[in-house]
């Protein structure tokens, strides 16, 4: 079974950090460009970043560019994603998804797997 596995999400004070991982089976992840995207309360899904299939290639939304880091081991089949100078506005649900396809700003129509998301709560 295709599995994405997200965890480290939690309750965090505004200019903390969190790190997020996703453990993936099922499928060749290497073969794979890997997502973070998120919903917030009340609001549709947002793309938060991207990597390439070689991790040598990441991509952000620019609302956290220079505060949010992708990066991915393949040998461990793990995605993960490093948060840091969080916000309250980034309080949201975070999914890891994989897709074949490299579409930068991605849509919500390429994502061939989805995680079952991991909360991400910023507030004092």
């Amino acid at each position: 079974q295709v599995q994405l596995v997200e965890s480290g999400g939690g309750l965090v004070q505004p200019g903390g950090s969190l790190r997020l991982s996703c453990a993936a089976s099922g499928f060749t992840f290497s073969s794979y460009w890997m997502y973070w995207v998120r919903q917030a309360p009340g609001k549709g899904l947002e793309w938060v970043s991207a990597v390439n299939t070689g991790g040598g290639s990441t991509y952000y939304a620019d609302s956290v560019k220079g505060r949010f880091t992708i990066s991915r081991d393949n040998a461990k089949n793990t995605v993960y994603l490093q948060m840091d100078s969080l916000k309250p506005e980034d309080t949201a649900v975070y999914y890891c998804t994989a897709s074949k396809r490299s579409t930068i700003p991605p849509t919500g129509s390429i994502y061939d797997y989805w995680g079952q998301g991991t909360q991400v709560t910023v507030s004092s």
